[in-house]
């Protein structure tokens, strides 16, 4: 085969995963991404995931490749990076070699775009998925013209899917707050945490981070931004030094510097720790498997992908009363509500560090109801993208 056979050699795939977020950067995302190529590889091969270069990402061991295009820093928003992957002309010609069957975008922007645009050159079905507030982001830093412009334009993008996805039913109501009148489907987020886990390991997980027997543990994971509502943990936690407790961090953001002088400043600095950003899943296993309760307030989230890898390793989760994400739970049942103010927070922390049986129960039975592995996840999916192809009149894919 010549050079010119080379380049102009096509490749079939089975499926293309678009999405602006992929390990290293973390976040709930990037997870679902992760997890989405991991197991549509091993049940069909042939995926492909796209996204903006990270500096310094080896995607050399994954199994399946990465197409990635050149990027440019989120202004206020670290770790994250864009681009546009049409003015990539390296990534523009390892595009134009494959042939997708269906084309998964898991946000709105960049490479929503190239994923539509790629869509409709082949001729095949765009999936599009709905995973944040994406209001949220860019009312903090843009004027509100601009912003209803945006959210303008997300409304397009997801109208002119042939599929649109949301993780849970509540997320279906901020769809139509953003203007979107079209069908909506809600397909599960997983956690590739679940398994059967002996005593032994939590026992050994506690050791393992230094852990006394009589502190209650409490954590957090995600971005360290404000819209997370992490300033209601802090300031519930400021008047609780009377009680035996060790609060984890984990996680990077705009605000984490701030988040860190809140603590010192309400004179938390010995039972707060800041873990930093952890891409070692087996070691935030340990964290979580080590931690009584999960804070997650976010008044931001959608769906709350921590909450289902908390819940997995039977740590049960507070959130704030009357947000999206807390659809999820029933209030003292698979986990905990809260009303939105530092002292609702402390009274139930209270009461709940000072009964640990329930909270280990509640537990319990949210590992039950609120988790799904990956693999059951992504196996439906396979199965909605091949109804669609059917519908479509095109190829499905095959099961390996």
């Amino acid at each position: 085969m010549d050079l010119t056979e080379r380049l102009f050699q096509r490749e079939d795939a089975s499926v293309g995963l678009f999405c602006d977020c992929f390990p290293p950067v973390m976040d709930g995302v990037s997870v679902c991404m992760e997890n989405y190529a991991k197991w549509i590889q091993k049940m069909a091969g042939g995926v492909k995931v796209v996204t903006p270069n990270v500096p310094g990402a080896d995607y050399s061991q994954l199994g399946y490749q990465v197409i990635d295009f050149l990027s440019v820093p989120v202004p206020q928003r670290h770790p994250y990076v864009t681009g546009i992957a049409e003015a990539d002309p390296r990534f523009l010609v390892n595009i134009s070699k494959i042939r997708f069957k269906i084309l998964h975008a898991h946000c709105p922007f960049s490479t929503g775009v190239a994923a539509r645009r790629l869509a409709r050159h082949q001729g095949i079905p765009l999936v599009a998925t709905f995973h944040s507030k994406y209001r949220d982001d860019f009312a903090r830093v843009l004027p509100k013209p601009v912003v209803d412009s945006i959210v303008k334009y997300i409304v397009d993008f997801y109208e002119r899917a042939d599929l649109v996805w949301v993780p849970q039913e509540s997320v279906i109501e901020v769809l139509r707050e953003y203007g979107y009148k079209g069908n909506v489907e809600v397909m599960d987020n997983g956690s590739d945490l679940v398994a059967d886990y002996p005593e032994k390991f939590f026992v050994d997980a506690r050791k393992a981070l230094g852990i006394k027997p009589e502190e209650f543990v409490m954590l957090f994971v995600g971005q360290h931004i404000w819209e997370k509502n992490p300033r209601l943990i802090i300031e519930s936690l400021a008047n609780m030094g009377d009680v035996p407790f060790r609060m984890y961090f984990i996680g990077t953001g705009y605000a984490a510097e701030d988040m860190k002088a809140l603590v010192t400043e309400k004179g938390l600095d010995g039972k707060v720790t800041f873990v930093g950003n952890i891409t070692d899943r087996q070691l935030l296993t340990r964290y979580y498997a080590a931690s009584d309760l999960f804070l997650f307030p976010s008044l931001y989230d959608t769906a709350g992908l921590v909450v289902r890898e908390a819940a997995s390793l039977h740590t049960p989760s507070v959130m704030a009363k009357g947000s999206t994400a807390s659809t999820a739970l029933t209030d003292g049942e698979n986990g905990f509500l809260v009303k939105n103010n530092p002292s609702d927070m402390e009274a139930l922390l209270r009461r709940l560090i000072a009964d640990p049986e329930r909270v280990h129960r509640v537990g319990i039975q949210a590992s039950k109801t609120i988790v799904r592995s990956w693999e059951d996840c992504v196996g439906e999916a396979l199965d909605r993208y091949n109804v669609l192809l059917k519908i479509r009149n095109l190829p499905t894919i095959e099961r390996i």
